[in-house]
Order: C-alpha cells, then sequence, then structure tokens
C-alpha cells in the first residue's frame, strides 16, 4: 500500500522538484518506508532515478534534487508502505528487466502468485517477490488487457518508453483512489488531493454539483468529480492513456461493469455453497502479507464472517488481533456481539471507545485526513479503530465493506423488493414483505412502505411529490437561487426502480452512494496510519455472483436480508450475530454533538462559517440550535452543516 504521484507534459520551465519533494511528502503517511522518483525526458528517451530522505541507501540513487537542471515530460513519485517483499526489489518506481516499461502503483495484486506462475510459463523472468513486478510483466504480455486478470485494490501508472504513453487505471470498486487535475499545460495525478493542490499553487475552490449531492442528500465520491472543482478522479474499473505531452489517448474506459452478467438458475442452496467457495476463496488470497495482519471487527454478520473463515484458513493455533469500536450507548454499542465472536473465534482482541473530547482534538487531523466531507461522525470510530491496530504492530487489515451493497443488507433494499412485488402483482409476496417481524421496529413499516410506492411514481413527479410530503429538492437551509445562478439543476437521489428495483438499487449503492464514499473513508482512515485495509467482499467474483442470482435470493420474500449470505456462512456464525438486525456502524452522535457545543458556537459564529453562501444561514442556525437544545432531535443534516463548515475552513474553499 502506497502513495503515488506524477506529472505529465513538458512545462515551460524545468518542473520543481522542490515542490515535487513537498507534495510526495504530504502523503508520508501512506508509504513511510520508502521514496523513490522517476524523470523521463521523452525527446531524449532520458531514464533519471533518483531518492529522497526515505530512500534505502543500498539502492545508491543519487537525491532528487541534484536533477534540477533537467527538463522532463514524465515525473513519477513513489511513498511505499511494505507489504509483499519488504527488501528492497519492491522498490518503486520500478523499470522492467528492459527498460521499457516503468511503474509506480499503489495497492495490492492479490493473485500475483498464480500470475507470475502463468508469466513465467511464457519467458518472462522476476527478479523480486513483490507483486508490482508481476505487474509489469502482465503490461508487456496483455496491455490493458491485463486488468480483468488482476484480483485486487490498485491505483497505477505505467510508463511506455519506446509508445511514450502513461496508462492510468484504478480497481473495479475503487478501492484505491486516484485523482487528477490540468495545471497548465500538465496533467497531475495522485493518491491523494492536497498533493494535486499544491503543484497547482491555485485557491480551492467548490464543484457545485457534488456540493449539492454532499448537502442535500450525504452522498460523496460516487462520480468523476470531487468537491474541489477541477479535480476529478479516475472512476473504478476504468482506465485511461496519456502521451507524454499530457494529452489524452484514450478517455476512461472501462474494462468491467457492474451488473452485466447473465442470470443463473441455481437453487438457494447451491447459491450458498457457491457463495461460501467465493468468499473463502477471497479470504485465502487476501491474506498473503509479508508483514502482521488483523481484522476490524464489528460483531455484525459481515465482519465476524471474514474473521470466521480467517481462522479457518489459519488454523485454530494461530493468533488473530480483532480490533472493534465499541459504544457506551446501548442503543448502538455492539461490545457483547464482539464479545462472542472472539470467545467463539479465540481471538485477541483490542477495543477503543473515544470520548466527544478526543473528537474535538482530533477533528483537524480527521477532516484534513478525509480530505473531502463526511456525513456522520462515524466516521472517527473507525479512525481509532486504525489507530489502535498500528498501536498494537498491525500493517494490514481486513474488514467486511461491500457486503450491504451486493447483497441487500440495507433497509431500502426491503423497499426495492417490495416495489418489484408491487408491480409484478404478486399479492402473497407484498403480504409477506409488509407484514415481516423484520419490520416491527417503530416507523419503519410505514418508511419501508411509502419508500416502495415513491418507486413507482414517473419521474417527472418524484420532486414535486418529496416538496409535498417535506422534502423538498431545495429545503429552506440551502440557498437555491446560488445553486440556480450557477447552472445547477436539483434532481432526486437516485434509487432502483421499476419491476427490477433490487437489482437497481445495488447497482447504484455500489457505483454511486453507499459503497464509494465508504471505501474512501475506509482508505485515508487507515492510511493515515500507515495501515493497508482490505476488503473481500468488494471482488469482481463476488459482484458478478450476486448479480446473477435471484432477487429473492438476496431479500427474501419474509423481509430477511442477505438471505444467501446468511445461509453460506451459517454453519460459521453464531446464530445470535446471524440473525440479528443490522446495527450499522454507529456512534452516539446524540450526546456527541451536545458535549461539543463549545466547538460548534465557535464553527457557527465564525466568519468563515457565516460567509458560506449556499446555505440559508438563519434556517441552519435555528436546526443547530435546536438539535444542541434536544439531543432527542437529532437531524441527520446537522452534522452536513458543522462538517461543511470545517472542511471549507481546513483547505480554505472559496465559493464564489
Amino acid at each position: 500500500m502506497c502513495g503515488i504521484l506524477g506529472i505529465v507534459g513538458r512545462q515551460a520551465a524545468a518542473p520543481d522538484l522542490g515542490a515535487l519533494r513537498n507534495a510526495l511528502q504530504l502523503m508520508r503517511h501512506r508509504g513511510p518506508d520508502d521514496e523513490g522518483y522517476l524523470l523521463f525526458d521523452s525527446s531524449t528517451c532520458t531514464t533519471v532515478l533518483a531518492g529522497g530522505d526515505d530512500t534505502d541507501s543500498r539502492l545508491g540513487l543519487p537525491p532528487l534534487l541534484a536533477q534540477a537542471e533537467g527538463s522532463y515530460d514524465v515525473v513519477l513519485a513513489h511513498r511505499r508502505l511494505s507489504i509483499i517483499d519488504v527488501t528492497v526489489a519492491g522498490h518503486q518506481p520500478m523499470e522492467s528487466a528492459d527498460g521499457r516499461y516503468s511503474i509506480v502503483l499503489n495497492g495490492e495484486i492479490y493473485n500475483f502468485v498464480e500470475l507470475r506462475r502463468d508469466l513465467m510459463q511464457r519467458g518472462y523472468a522476476f527478479r523480486s517477490g513483490s507483486d508490482t513486478e508481476v505487474v509489469l510483466a502482465a503490461y508487456a504480455e496483455w496491455g490493458p488487457g491485463m486488468l480483468t486478470r488482476f484480483v485486487g485494490m490498485f491505483a497505477l501508472a505505467i510508463l511506455d518508453k519506446s509508445a511514450r504513453t502513461i496508462l492510468l487505471a484504478r480497481d473495479p470498486f475503487g478501492i484505491k483512489p486516484l485523482y487528477w487535475m490540468r495545471s497548465g499545460r500538465a496533467f497531475l495525478f495522485a493518491s491523494e488531493i492536497a498533493p494535486l493542490l499544491s503543484l497547482a499553487s491555485s485557491h480551492a475552490s467548490a464543484d457545485v454539483d457534488s456540493l449539492y449531492r454532499y448537502m442535500r442528500f450525504g452522498v460523496t465520491d460516487g462520480h468523476e468529480t470531487t468537491m474541489f472543482s477541477g479535480v476529478n478522479q479516475v472512476p473504478p474499473a476504468h482506465y485511461l492513456l496519456l502521451a507524454t505531452d499530457g494529452s489524452v489517448l484514450t478517455p476512461n474506459r472501462p474494462y468491467w461493469v457492474p451488473g452485466q452478467v447473465t442470470r443463473r438458475n441455481l437453487s438457494l442452496d447451491d447459491a450458498a455453497s457457491e457463495l461460501r467457495h467465493l468468499l473463502a476463496e477471497s479470504v485465502r488470497l487476501h491474506l498473503r502479507s509479508d508483514v502482521p495482519l488483523g481484522v476490524c471487527l464489528s460483531g455484525g454478520l459481515d465482519s465476524t464472517a471474514i474473521t470466521a473463515l480467517v481462522r479457518a484458513q489459519l488454523g485454530a493455533a494461530a493468533p488473530i488481533h480483532a480490533f472493534s469500536y465499541v459504544s457506551n450507548d446501548p442503543r448502538t454499542g455492539e461490545g457483547p456481539y464482539v464479545d462472542l465472536a472472539a470467545d467463539v473465534f479465540g481471538l485477541q482482541r483490542h477495543a477503543v471507545s473515544p470520548t466527544a473530547g478526543e473528537l474535538v482534538g482530533d477533528l483537524e487531523a480527521l477532516v484534513r485526513t478525509q480530505e473531502q466531507p463526511f456525513d456522520s461522525t462515524s466516521i472517527y470510530a473507525q479512525f481509532n479503530v486504525f489507530r489502535l491496530a498500528r498501536n498494537n504492530g498491525m500493517t494490514v487489515m481486513l474488514d467486511g465493506q461491500g457486503s450491504d451493497e451486493l447483497f441487500g443488507g440495507y433497509a431500502t433494499a426491503v423497499s426495492a423488493q417490495l416495489a418489484s412485488a408491487i408491480l409484478r402483482r404478486s399479492p402473497g409476496a407484498i403480504r409477506s414483505l409488509v407484514l415481516s417481524p423484520h419490520m416491527s421496529a417503530p416507523g419503519m413499516r410505514r418508511r419501508i412502505v411509502l419508500s416502495a410506492l415513491g418507486r413507482m411514481l414517473p419521474t417527472p413527479l418524484v420532486g414535486p411529490i418529496m416538496s409535498l410530503v417535506g422534502e423538498a429538492l431545495y429545503p429552506p437551509w440551502l440557498n437555491a437561487d446560488w445553486f440556480r445562478r450557477r447552472g445547477h439543476e436539483a434532481t432526486p437521489r437516485v434509487q432502483g426502480r421499476g419491476r427490477e428495483s433490487l437489482r437497481d438499487e445495488l447497482l447504484h449503492f455500489v457505483k454511486t452512494l453507499s459503497l464509494p464514499r465508504l471505501l474512501r473513508y475506509e482508505d485515508r482512515n487507515s492510511m493515515a496510519f500507515s495501515i493497508e485495509s482490505r476488503v473481500p467482499f468488494c471482488t469482481v467474483a463476488l459482484a458478478d455472483f450476486a448479480f446473477s442470482l435471484p432477487s429473492t435470493y438476496l431479500v427474501g420474500m419474509d423481509g430477511t436480508t442477505k438471505a444467501v449470505l446468511r445461509r453460506a456462512v451459517g454453519d460459521i456464525v453464531p446464530p445470535t450475530i446471524l440473525h440479528r438486525a443490522k446495527v450499522g456502524f454507529a456512534t452516539p452522535e446524540r450526546e456527541w454533538l451536545t458535549a461539543l457545543r463549545p466547538w460548534v458556537s465557535e464553527l457557527v459564529g465564525s466568519d468563515e462559517f457565516r460567509s458560506l453562501p449556499f446555505m440559508n444561514h438563519s434556517v441552519v442556525e435555528d436546526a443547530i440550535d435546536a438539535q444542541l437544545g434536544d439531543p432527542r432531535a437529532i437531524s441527520p443534516f446537522t452534522w452536513r452543516f458543522l462538517n461543511v463548515g470545517a472542511w471549507a475552513r481546513q483547505f480554505g474553499v472559496r465559493f464564489e
């Protein structure tokens, strides 16, 4: 796991190598073990490799700043967190044996052992035990077609000196980030946004559409744009090809499209058996590591299933360290379930319970770490889990992200299934879903039914109906005129609709709604503490399998969510955890916001906050006062008001 940075395109003057080094230093947390640079001049086909303060002296690389007199088309920079082949043989930027190709890679290719074996049979020789060298050989053999062969998470750049091209690519789910922007004639890319802003030396400004999606729906990360105007991202499962002058030869091109699979006719038992095999194989590959490894354990179905399969792979005697956030709030606390899993699987348990006071102390660092706004304080709980893991010597962690999106774990999946049943005119299915005991929580049945009915409205009526029920696209706290003057057209949040509502809903969650932002949260929180977080549910094999199944295998007609997954792991997950209701990774946000009153008052009263032009401040301040005065009046928007203000202040974001 690493940080990558690149500048492509000849500059009017030689690149500022001091600025390059400083930009890369902003990502030192992503790779504290090594540092490397490659400078390429396409006019002479000259390559210079250089090092920095963290470069191993055994490599004998000259200092970067000693190259200040050169003129270069391509600059590649890398920070390394050593995971596979921790020797100097894994140093990056790495060059192929013939010198034609150079690579910077952030991530892991878990099936590199199998790919290496295949490539050796094709005549390739290897000098290291790293997965990076396997990627270089794979590109030489298959070109961009290699991307469909990888099982892993990655963001990479490969320079082909003969063709004078640079390939940029990102893994199928976007687990690893890859941002880019233009600065003059140069094309800049990096693993994080801050290095790009520092290299561009321009003021940060907000992207209007992204700002609206966050403020109104809490949605981020699922589009090519970001919250920063001019900063874009390579979409998941895409690659693009650049020329060394910085021009785009091949725009974003998909190499995998979620959901484009043939429907399969399997019994539920056969589907569960195949799912168990696929998940076990994924965990096996995700355990490949040359450094200490642990698991994130929430006490829910997904993390417990991963932990159970890790125990099965490693055997009864192997020590397994599990790291958990445990809330003292009885409504959200999962401590008893964490304890149960730890006892059943013989785990060495570590838990953290951060306080509101600690949140205040860490808030500036958290906002800086995440780079874009986040939707709740649960992000801080995860931040602390990874800090605890690092303090206990972990470098790699396994987590359960992606299961809810692929297998239908959210309440909205139930409403989508109900909408499908209504449109298919299946009275038995409608009755079973509406009367399901899984919908017995206060207000749940009404919300599910209303959501299902909303999915059947003609698209032009969705906005007006939302306004009638108090969910206007421009609520009173948003300054609608400010958005409209900038050409913004408000649209409802995407959702599954029609006879295939559930399938569409899950595709939206995978591609644009929850999974992209959850993966960003996880990447930033883990890498802040130099930890590689792996998510075994997020593989093409598992996604293609999930989307090939009948919808009733995902959400049963009795309202059971993740039905096929529960059956697949029913013999290894304790029944109490297997059948418990979904809680989510929740913090006591009501109490925390009340305890944060001094910080809230300072922020809301600041000139920076009051000058934010996209909010109606009298309405916003009344809502915040109501929240602080009555913790029971929790609103999902309160944290958005505060977080966007903290984000704007942290990054000096301009809105005009």
